[in-house]
């Protein structure tokens, strides 16, 4: 049997009908990613006033007879942020390799393009004019408020029946620069505590989070996951280009529009949870591309990256005493001037 050069060593896998080529490197970056992931979580269960060796730490985890102020400690106050820091760091990244494939761009990011604005106004807008911060309220009003900044995104991007993908993040950017003045406004006229109030939210924090809202937040992402798994193929074919996708079977507008609410809700619900964190969905996937060596739609990558980021950022900011929202966006900043500089040399 002849084999077939694919440019780079990979491993056939074989489920019932379903096969694929996994490259070696892949497995061995996503393995480093997922040690580097636990050894940050061992890390960010020691941290605090109380503070716990890694050993006592992994005593807590394993053993039931273990110091019961301990177990408590690592298990009903700490175990649920370490938890949503990882659930958080993969939902961003994976909507951001959703958007970065869709518009074949390195700066197509919801945070970019005004999606993540979008479920961030849909919040703010909840929590002052109706006055509900209730949980369930919020994803809602964060995915209404994301969908609908993507359908203006979207009509406002169409040139002659096409999406132009140029067109689509500087409409992005545009959009999403009139609903941050529209949050500010209303933040200026709201009563002190409640602008006080969503001000913190805003920062983007994991403070505060525990078992109540970590369950929900965990059954929603599992389910938008297998959404995911379900689009990932089409928006592959879609990275071909239209036509050659429509003549391979693909609805082309079908599975655009699905990876879309899907990409939204990924961010909403981390929105809705943690505030608008900022950046993971921008650097993940570019980071995960450049470890593997590949291109493409990378999830498994990009979510153990976007996993590793933000677990890393919320230690350091635990550290510094600051909301988690401020040190993506400080790193995540310093990493968008490095992408910008990067694709005009590549330009020029």
């Amino acid at each position: 049997m002849r084999r077939v050069d694919h440019g780079y060593r990979a491993v056939p896998v074989r489920m019932g009908r379903v096969s694929d080529l996994i490259g070696v490197r892949s497995v061995i970056v996503c393995t480093m990613l997922f040690v580097v992931t636990v050894g940050l979580g061992i890390v960010s269960l020691g941290m605090g006033t109380y503070e716990l060796s890694p050993g006592q730490v992994l005593e807590a985890l394993i053993y039931t007879d273990a110091d019961p102020q301990v177990r408590m400690l690592v298990f009903e106050w700490r175990l649920p942020r370490m938890l949503f820091a990882i659930a958080c760091g993969i939902a961003l990244a994976i909507a951001g390799a959703i958007f970065q494939s869709l518009t074949r761009n390195p700066l197509g990011s919801p945070d970019i393009i005004g999606f993540s604005t979008g479920s961030y106004a849909g919040v703010v807008i909840l929590t002052l004019w109706i006055g509900s911060a209730r949980y369930y309220d919020m994803a809602a009003a964060a995915l209404v408020g994301g969908i609908i900044t993507a359908a203006v995104v979207y009509l406002l991007a169409i040139s002659r029946g096409k999406v132009q993908t140029f067109r689509l993040i500087i409409m992005g950017i545009g959009v999403g620069a009139l609903l941050s003045s529209l949050t500010s406004a209303l933040m200026l006229t709201a009563d002190v505590k409640s602008a006080m109030l969503t001000a913190v939210w805003a920062a983007g924090s994991l403070n505060g989070l525990g078992h109540t809202h970590l369950w929900p937040m965990l059954a929603a992402l599992v389910l938008i996951l297998a959404l995911v798994a379900l689009v990932a193929p089409g928006v592959r074919q879609l990275e071909l280009g239209d036509d050659t996708a429509r003549n391979l079977g693909i609805r082309t507008n079908r599975v655009r529009a699905s990876a879309v609410i899907v990409g939204v809700a990924l961010t909403a619900l981390v929105t809705a949870a943690a505030g608008p964190i900022s950046f993971i969905a921008l650097a993940a996937p570019q980071i995960a591309r450049r470890l593997v060596g590949g291109s493409g739609l990378l999830l498994l990558p990009s979510a153990l990256v976007g996993a590793v980021i933000l677990l890393a950022s919320d230690v350091v900011a635990q550290q510094l005493g600051f909301p988690v929202g401020i040190v993506t966006v400080s790193v995540g900043g310093a990493y968008l001037i490095w992408l910008l500089a990067s694709e005009y040399r590549k330009r020029a």
